[in-house]
């Protein structure tokens, strides 16, 4: 995710750089043809291109107010997650009386969360931190965040009978797994359920159309500076379109998505260093870039 503004307008840049060139290219061929080889075909009225545009603006702006709250609820979800982690790393302490391997195996949770919600493989981080009588029944199974979620459970439970504890203590301890639980459903909700093809690909075609029409209305009254006024309406009309399609996959490994591994990493930190452990570094923002 891009966290700091001076490079967010450096990446907007070149984003926009290359349609931005094939838009003036386009406004260029239209001006050649209407003022050199005056083609009459050319000569169209200003009131349907200017209606098109209004259109395509609302249409634009409802997709990306669509897609964003898809990207803002990806982060209420993770916060969530984040605030019952933490959550779990106490009550295991204060109320189950310890059980470190429990807290390392829910630091490892987000880092087999984030893997999952982008395909990959799990790397390192849990390898680290999963412990060992865990791995193998946890990753050979299709969901592996809920496997991880389940033996953790089944580690309190042992605790709580090993112990003898109150069963409302477990219930309390049980809860956060629940709402963890809970959280991981909604992101897994907006993972499974992209945003319908009328928001997802009609915004993109008609975005296209919009700029490949509108020289031909704008050249009658710009006339040789249609590559300056045109292309530059047609770029904001890119970047609106592009803005809501980096948006609508909060997962994805663009610049634009979630800051899942640093998420994880914060998580990480947060549950080992009160039971004196060391972990990872967290990472580092890299031109403006936060993972």
């Amino acid at each position: 995710m891009i966290v700091q503004r001076r490079y967010g307008l450096i990446q907007l840049f070149k984003e926009t750089l290359p349609p931005l060139i094939i838009l003036a290219l386009w406004d260029l061929v239209v001006v050649i043809l209407f003022q050199v080889y005056h083609q009459d075909w050319m000569e169209q009225p200003t009131l349907p291109i200017s209606l098109m545009g209004s259109a395509l603006a609302i249409f634009l702006g409802i997709r990306n107010n669509a897609a964003y709250a898809r990207w803002w609820e990806g982060r209420t979800l993770w916060g969530a997650i984040t605030n019952n982690c933490r959550s779990f790393g106490r009550e295991t302490a204060s109320l189950l009386g310890g059980r470190p391997d429990l807290a390392r195996a829910m630091a490892a949770y987000p880092h087999v969360l984030r893997a999952a919600l982008r395909g990959e493989p799990t790397g390192e981080d849990v390898a680290r931190l999963m412990p060992e009588h865990m791995k193998a029944p946890v990753l050979s199974c299709t969901n592996a965040p809920n496997a991880l979620l389940y033996y953790i459970g089944l580690g309190v439970r042992d605790e709580v009978l090993k112990q003898d504890i109150d069963g409302a203590v477990h219930g309390t301890i049980d809860r956060i797994l629940s709402d963890i639980a809970n959280a991981q459903g909604g992101l897994e909700r907006i993972r499974n359920t992209p945003l319908p093809v009328q928001y997802s690909l009609l915004p993109e075609i008609a975005t296209h159309l919009f700029c490949i029409v509108l020289p031909l209305s704008a050249v009658q009254t710009l006339g040789w500076i249609t590559p300056l006024g045109s292309s530059i309406i047609g770029v904001l009309f890119q970047m609106l379109d592009r803005s809501g399609r980096d948006l609508q996959e909060p997962f994805d490994t663009s610049v634009h998505a979630l800051p899942m591994a640093t998420m994880a990493r914060t998580i990480e930190r947060d549950l080992l260093q009160p039971i004196g452990e060391q972990p990872a570094p967290p990472f580092t923002i890299h031109h403006g870039v936060q993972p």
